[in-house]
């Protein structure tokens, strides 16, 4: 089984939308005893919290659940995991802070993106309700080619 960690800072918006976009990835490609997906964030201010109410909206209007409720990263999570995959340059950042060794499965989510996407993730916390469709879109394109990586193979 394949694990695939998406991070963001608080682990309410980016990090829950990427993990539930994959989610609906693996179950309608049957995937599910091939790879597993988490999320969590590299600050602890929001633990215990529901995805953030407004991406819960915005996911929930193209068809996908937000059920995580957030988690601190933590060294043993960035060990358990084939693939962590950082929202923006200082998530990857405190990724390899909060990580023990020398990790090398560490990804910006951009890195399976075109030049045509911002490198960050941007997040839409503070923002308008456009933020969160923008985000969408960049997760949306960028998720398939992730679980790809991670499964070595095609989605079926």
């Amino acid at each position: 089984m394949k694990r695939v960690l998406f991070v963001c800072l608080g682990n309410i918006c980016r990090s829950p939308a990427a993990h539930g976009i994959s989610e609906f990835l693996i179950t309608q490609h049957g995937l599910g005893n091939e790879v597993c997906v988490d999320s969590a964030g590299t600050a602890n201010y929001q633990v215990g919290r529901p995805a953030d109410a407004r991406m819960q909206l915005a996911a929930g209007k193209r068809g996908y659940a937000l059920k995580t409720f957030a988690k601190q990263l933590t060294p043993a999570m960035v060990a358990a995991h084939d693939l962590v995959i950082a929202m923006d340059r200082e998530n990857y950042r405190d990724i390899f802070s909060i990580a023990s060794g020398e990790p090398t499965h560490i990804r910006m989510l951009s890195d399976y993106l075109d030049e045509s996407w911002p490198r960050n993730v941007p997040d839409p916390y503070y923002g308008g309700h456009d933020g969160f469709d923008d985000v969408l879109d960049m997760l949306e394109a960028a998720c398939p080619a992730i679980l790809l990586e991670a499964l070595g193979r095609p989605l079926s």
